[in-house]
């Protein structure tokens, strides 16, 4: 602290000496690399005047201009003054850019990005029976783009595609609400995609001209939305992998959501290319298996339940491929792997990656089967953040509301075999929930797009602006 008194001080008293216009280019420099120091101790007013005496010395060298322009930038950004911050800095990206500094021009451009809200994203997740709204902000890590989500709205029990008409409106209905949302965030449309998910098509072709008759009738006129019909299950597995796990752990991460109608996965290479794994039994369909009539008692469906599992360990969840056994960590979506955590880890709500252990599943299975109210009413209050307990209480609400006892019996059956399966080759793993990933293959349509654009452009020595 007296160390920080001092260089203030230090600071204050030598700023007499800066105070008439600069009268060379070296002392332009010196200028802006004390104008660079004063934003790091909260001095941006100062930072910004001693630019302004910098400035006209800088006009022989297109260099330095950027530099001053883009510290000029940064410190009225500081100072909350945004429009006056992106002037600055545009001027400084087009400078950077005229000098063929690719990386200083692109580093402006994600400040410049970032200022003016362009990273915000929303993609409309149009399922069989329910509709997803995710809104995120991008971010660049690691040599790519990963996902910050802000936002999401999941709305069960609503369909775009059924001949009902009031199963119809509600999905209309829905659709409007996820695009009232966007608009409040001012996404604009080309950032905004929709797509629908494969067990939409069921193994059918989707009547586009039916679908965007119906699309029509709810956006505003003149919306013009990219929607992709053509997902197949293979292709989402892809995209759920781009959108759950981030790419710097691509080499030692596969990707495995548990879903109602099947579980998909897979991983990718080091040349890229993704290998995809799917396995025909769900969630539901593991139901329907056990209770085929929707008649059997809790208890029934317990005794069923049980025999049912011993046959889970017949089917083919062994995943017969190298890159499966070689990666050591398994990235876990799907609403039963995010009921294990919510419910036996509430106050981890605010942690986007939470291991799952044996001894998780066994706690799980043990509550499920003898105390279910336990089990979904987790105390929450040895939580002390409020934040981290209002968010836990949301997030049991939803799974409760998302899957009751016989779904949640079948689904911590399926998660456990699917999880011994991959372990029986290649030895044990570590299995990982990642949160979000129930939207990771819609905002995966995103990132990579983003990424492929990034790439090409920077790789061929262009900017990047979009």
């Amino acid at each position: 602290m007296r160390r920080i008194l001092f260089s203030l001080l230090f600071i204050g008293s030598t700023l007499t000496s800066f105070a008439q216009q600069a009268k060379s280019l070296t002392q332009a420099i010196q200028y802006v690399k004390l104008a660079i120091t004063l934003r790091e101790v909260d001095k941006s007013d100062e930072s910004i005047a001693l630019l302004k005496r910098a400035m006209p010395a800088t006009k022989n060298s297109l260099y330095w201009q950027a530099i001053a322009n883009e510290v000029m930038g940064l410190s009225y950004n500081d100072l909350n003054d945004h429009t006056t911050a992106l002037r600055y800095l545009e001027l400084a990206r087009t400078q950077y850019a005229k000098l063929k500094y690719v990386a200083s021009a692109w580093g402006v451009n994600e400040i410049i990005r970032n200022i003016s809200g362009k990273n915000l994203y929303a993609g409309i997740q149009i399922g069989a029976s329910d509709i997803k709204l995710a809104i995120f902000k991008t971010q660049y890590e690691s040599d790519f783009y990963e996902k910050d989500i802000r936002s999401i709205i999941d709305i069960p029990d609503v369909t775009l595609v059924a001949d009902a008409s009031n199963s119809l409106q509600k999905g209309r209905v829905a659709l409007k609400e996820c695009l009232d949302s966007i608009r409040r965030y001012n996404i604009p449309n080309e950032r905004v995609f929709i797509v629908f998910s494969s067990d939409v098509r069921n193994g059918k072709p989707i009547d586009r001209n039916r679908l965007y008759d119906q699309l029509a009738a709810i956006l505003p006129n003149g919306t013009n939305l990219r929607i992709d019909t053509t997902i197949s299950a293979s292709r989402e597995a892809e995209l759920f992998t781009i959108g759950a796990i981030p790419r710097k752990v691509w080499p030692t991460t596969s990707a495995l959501n548990i879903g109602g109608s099947g579980v998909m996965g897979g991983y990718f290479d080091t040349n890229k290319k993704f290998h995809y794994v799917n396995f025909p039994t769900g969630v539901n369909t593991l139901v329907d298996q056990i209770d085929p009539k929707r008649s059997l008692s809790i208890d029934a469906f317990k005794r069923d339940a049980q025999r049912a599992a011993s046959g889970l360990a017949d089917k083919n969840l062994t995943p017969d491929l190298p890159g499966i056994q070689q990666r050591r960590t398994v990235g876990v979506g799907g609403a039963i792997a995010q009921a294990v955590v919510t419910y036996l880890h509430p106050e981890k709500a605010m942690t986007t990656a939470v291991p799952i252990s044996q001894a998780d599943i066994a706690q799980f299975k043990n509550l499920v089967m003898t105390d279910f109210s336990a089990l979904t009413k987790p105390n929450l209050n040895e939580i002390a953040d409020p934040t981290i307990r209002d968010k836990a209480a949301r997030e049991i609400g939803q799974i409760q509301n998302q899957l009751n006892q016989k779904q949640l019996i079948a689904g911590i059956l399926l998660l456990e075999a699917t999880m011994n399966g991959y372990n029986s080759k290649g030895g044990q793993k570590r299995f990982v929930f990642i949160r979000d990933a129930d939207i990771g293959w819609v905002t995966g349509k995103f990132l990579e797009t983003i990424n492929y654009e990034y790439e090409s452009t920077i790789a061929k020595g262009s900017l990047y602006t979009r």
